[in-house]
């Protein structure tokens, strides 16, 4: 019986207890009004979400500025964004009050799109030059982020991710790359101080013991420098340095860590497992084991990257397909000590009722993702982001994206 799966055990995250050991991966999605307010899209999204029975659901990347943003239309987090917040999350836990709600809060620094916003860098990189942060800089991007935070716990969201992953500027100013003579460059010590400072700045400002902190982390990036880098011109792979920053995030109050790879501007594949070569899963094992062998037990791991396992219909060998399932690698993992819960990204575009849908007997209604990226394909065009595959809505408008790009080069040929 699924109930008595380690996928539906209850584990205690912080003072708080999730009801299974399912989470909701932060997937940005392009559909917030014009001042970064959660739109329509958003809302339906999220009240599906919450409806469909994971413990834990960790809002998409919400950026703590407005003037250095990755997306047109991403959700904010500032002082004219806490009201409508604060209705947001109000509606969400009058769904599922038992579902703990955490907000990814992050700065895009040199990611950050330069038709709509300002690129800002520790160093620049090759393909990503931007204008050089300075201490002072640094200062008020931390401001922002406790201010952040602080309209998060007033709101009544569960705690906050404090983004160190995917190519943001929490691993920017991570990596080995950012070699820089500054405050934040150079020594892993200097390299951290963001993160670490951040950390305590938050805690200082909420004093809430019962407010959740935690980050999600890229363990390897998968490029020259990058998080778990040897150096900051190696491409070998020495993810020591990694372990220590998710041991100090630890030390500094981080009651959970969210186990990621890669950066999707240079790395996709490696930080969500392509359908077609899908053997990155299994490093994301490595990396969750890893992490979870150096965290206190009470500190929650979570990894991601399950979704490309589906129901079994994926390209991996050797294994038997009901032995290459997302249900039975988590059912393993969590049994071994891997990790303690998996989260789910792209799968939970195409459905995240994953939990009730198993507890009620009806697997067969499961809708699976394939892995085909099309909601990656939304993101990159600064579209509204759903499933192409599953959705007859998100299907059309991929279409209408497609034909009218094929259209514009007919004229410019």
């Amino acid at each position: 019986m699924h109930e008595k799966d380690p996928l539906f055990q209850p584990i205690k995250i912080g003072s708080k207890t999730s009801p299974n050991r399912f989470a909701i991966n932060a997937m940005e999605c392009c559909d917030s009004d014009e001042n970064g307010n959660p739109g329509p899209k958003t809302y339906r999204r999220y009240r599906n979400h919450f409806e469909g029975g994971c413990g834990v659901i960790v809002l998409e990347a919400i950026t703590v500025g407005y003037e250095s943003r990755s997306r047109l239309n991403q959700l904010s987090v500032m002082p004219r964004n806490a009201k409508a917040l604060e209705k947001f999350v109000a509606e969400m836990k009058s769904i599922n009050k038992d579902a703990i709600f955490v907000w990814q809060l992050t700065h895009s620094g040199e990611i950050s799109h330069p038709d709509f916003s300002k690129r800002v860098t520790p160093k620049q990189m090759y393909g990503f030059e931007g204008e050089l942060l300075e201490e002072d800089d640094v200062k008020k991007i931390q401001q922002q982020f406790v201010t952040a935070a602080k309209i998060a716990h007033d709101a009544g969201a569960d705690g906050i991710d404090f983004k160190v992953c995917h190519g943001y500027l929490g691993s920017q100013m991570t990596r080995p790359y950012n070699d820089r003579k500054w405050a934040y460059g150079g020594s892993f010590e200097n390299r951290t101080r963001f993160a670490y400072e951040t950390y305590e700045m938050i805690n200082k400002e909420i004093n809430d013991p019962d407010f959740l902190v935690g980050s999600k982390v890229s363990i390897w990036e998968g490029f020259p420098g990058g998080q778990g880098s040897a150096g900051p011109e190696s491409a070998l792979m020495d993810i020591s340095e990694s372990l220590e920053l998710c041991k100090g995030l630890e030390a500094r109050g981080a009651k959970f860590i969210i186990v990621s790879a890669g950066s999707p501007s240079i790395t996709l594949a490696l930080s969500q497992p392509d359908a077609k070569i899908p053997r990155d899963v299994y490093t994301h094992f490595t990396f969750q084991k890893a992490v979870h062998d150096v965290l206190k037990p009470e500190t929650a791991v979570i990894g991601s990257a399950y979704s490309v396992l589906n129901n079994g219909n994926n390209k991996l060998v050797t294994r038997r397909k009901e032995e290459n399932t997302l249900e039975y690698w988590g059912n393993r993992n969590i049994r071994e000590g891997v990790t303690d819960m998996i989260a789910i990204g792209r799968q939970s575009l195409a459905d995240s009722w994953i939990p009730r849908k198993m507890l009620e007997g009806n697997e067969n209604e499961i809708k699976w993702c394939t892995a085909c990226d099309n909601c990656i394909e939304f993101l990159i065009r600064q579209q509204n982001v759903g499933c192409a595959t599953r959705d007859k809505e998100y299907a059309l408008a991929l279409k209408a994206i497609r034909e009218k790009e094929g259209m514009l080069k007919e004229k410019k040929t």
